[in-house]
């Protein structure tokens, strides 16, 4: 055999070894690229400098900040509000590093430590610590979703998140003048059945631990409505609903909440893929309620704010998301007004969040 036969033979093998392969591949690992020619403007730096309310960073200290620095003026992010501060004195510390370096950069919200409700005097003992690290500087509290998800009171029972034991706390931030930012439940998806209907099965598939139930611990509904009767119960306290309250799939259902309770904003970290799927309705939706909107990403990849901004700003077409087990759709811009990016950006934050650095932004 010559050796331009040769190199026709191998060349079929490998076309047929790709051919196999191709027909073998499972749905995780298909993932094609779009063929679609479309205008694109991609967004590396937010067009006005904003306020990300939904971040986690661990200790803070002097070198970790100067990093966090540099990518955040590489994005325009102003301010950064970090929602894992704890409390008492690795509190203290994460906010005497920040005073020390760039103390108009970073805020922190406290946290509660929920072990031992049930017993004498917790509520008042939490209150009372609250309240310390309030006027040592934290401007806010942050309720993580272990509450109602996995927490347990004194007694060894799920402690829900509208349990009269808690009220202290709430009442607490409403005479300090702090909002709560508050994480409740998961996504609906998480509850339903893993079948060919969920459109989070790839994510469930790849973190089955995110799997819940009607048991474990609670419907879902219940999770969510416990959240509602808090604000409700606690109308002067200013609430910051993570995560768009899970509703992002459903704006008229979120536009409903949001006009039977006026101290619920919303937060839209981690579900940008939700509003670029629907660009109409959701321009609509950040038109109607732009007051009440805050910028979140929860975490902290740098390399993924773009693709916000690019919602956000945008006229774009059919653009990719950056986490397919998150989102397997495209996305499309919202293409906002400036005056509304504003808003989200930072004039929301400014107004909810006490004594950050308005001069940090425009003053329009």
């Amino acid at each position: 055999m010559g050796n331009k036969q040769f190199f026709i033979g191998i060349m079929a093998l490998l076309l047929s070894y790709a051919t196999i392969v191709g027909q073998e591949m499972d749905f995780e690992n298909y993932n094609p690229k779009s063929t679609l020619v479309v205008p694109v403007h991609e967004v590396k730096k937010a067009k006005f400098p904003f306020i990300d309310v939904h971040s986690h960073q661990r200790g803070m200290s002097a070198e970790a900040l100067t990093a966090l620095i540099k990518d955040m003026d590489a994005l325009n992010e102003g301010i950064m509000v970090n929602l894992s501060g704890g409390s008492g004195e690795g509190l203290n510390s994460m906010l005497k590093n920040i005073k020390a370096t760039y103390p108009n950069r970073f805020a922190v919200f406290a946290n509660v430590d929920f072990d031992g409700v049930g017993t004498e005097g917790w509520g008042q003992k939490a209150a009372s610590q609250l309240e310390i690290d309030i006027r040592n500087g934290a401007k806010g509290l942050k309720i993580f979703k272990s509450l109602g998800l996995r927490y347990r009171d004194a007694d060894g029972k799920r402690l829900a998140i509208d349990d009269p034991r808690l009220a202290p706390i709430w009442a607490k931030c409403e005479e300090m003048g702090v909002p709560v930012l508050i994480h409740a439940a998961d996504p609906k998806s998480f509850w339903d059945p893993m079948d060919s209907d969920n459109e989070r099965w790839l994510e469930l598939k790849t973190h089955p631990r995110r799997k819940r139930s009607a048991t474990d611990p609670a419907p879902w509904e219940q999770i969510i409505q416990e959240q509602h009767n808090v604000f409700k119960r606690h109308p002067k306290t200013k609430f910051i609903n993570a995560h768009m309250g899970w509703y992002a799939n459903d704006l008229k259902k979120l536009g409903q909440l949001l006009d039977a309770m006026p101290n619920m904003y919303v937060g839209i970290a981690a579900v940008i893929a939700e509003l670029g799927r629907q660009p109409k309705t959701a321009h609509e939706f950040f038109i109607k309620y732009q007051d009440r909107i805050l910028f979140g990403k929860d975490s902290w990849q740098p390399e993924e704010f773009p693709t916000y901004f690019r919602v956000l700003e945008t006229g774009d077409e059919y653009f990719p998301y950056y986490k397919k087990y998150h989102a397997f759709w495209a996305m499309y811009g919202l293409d906002l007004p400036d005056d509304v990016l504003k808003k989200v950006y930072y004039k929301n934050a400014l107004h909810l969040i006490p004594g950050l650095d308005s001069g940090l932004f425009p003053k329009d």
